[in-house]
């Protein structure tokens, strides 16, 4: 059975942090919070729990259209290759914040992404998501728990939620209520940004 860890957003338990990061470090899956719905998260380094995590999603690994949730943007040139200032300008007014940006792969992906040419990148407005990422040392893979067939509050509630994955997942964690409304998707890999879909994040940064 999961563990079920409280944190609050304005100030996450180091301590608690460390046990999460340990079982990432281990292969394991945690819910975890972000600044929209919910999110299914793994080590990115960890071919394995990546596998783990497409399964669930009922995907292959290498189609699957994770995201890599970072803590800031200084890692961005481990995963994506060279952007122009127009793009930066654009992360830097958008993040921390509700947005998933398609940006071009670079040549140092983790294995199990070798072979994609983009990559998702999240650096979500959350203390608690961005402490993990920080104190794990590289980027988590996520992906939103939401499911259009399923009630709304299996995406807002953390008990509910823990109802339904305690078997399935290594720790589920609480950091209360989320949000209905998942990440607004922009790609920036081509000369015009495209919206993709359009979630919590308005446009105003374009």
């Amino acid at each position: 059975m999961a563990q079920f860890i409280k944190l609050y957003n304005d100030n996450p338990n180091p301590k608690e942090i460390e046990k999460i990061v340990k079982v990432l470090q281990n292969g394991g899956l945690i819910i975890y919070p972000t600044d929209t719905v919910y999110g299914l998260g793994c080590d990115i380094t960890n071919t394995k729990a990546l596998e783990k995590v497409a399964r669930i999603k009922k995907v292959k690994p290498e189609k699957a259209n994770f995201s890599f949730v970072c803590n800031d943007l200084s890692h961005l040139s481990d995963y994506v290759k060279q952007i122009n200032t127009t793009t930066y300008k654009i992360l830097k007014r958008a993040l921390p914040g509700p947005y998933t940006f398609v940006l071009p792969g670079s040549n140092s992906l983790p294995k199990a992404y070798k072979k994609r040419k983009t990559v998702g990148i999240r650096v979500p407005d959350n203390n608690i998501a961005r402490a993990i990422v920080a104190a794990l040392g590289n980027p988590i893979v996520s992906t939103s728990i939401h499911d259009e067939d399923e009630v709304l509050e299996y995406t807002t509630d953390p008990e509910l939620i823990f109802e339904k994955w305690q078997n399935i997942v290594d720790v589920v964690v609480d950091g209360g209520y989320g949000d209905n409304h998942a990440s607004t998707v922009i790609d920036l890999t081509t000369d015009e940004p495209e919206v993709i879909r359009e979630g919590k994040g308005n446009l105003d940064i374009l």
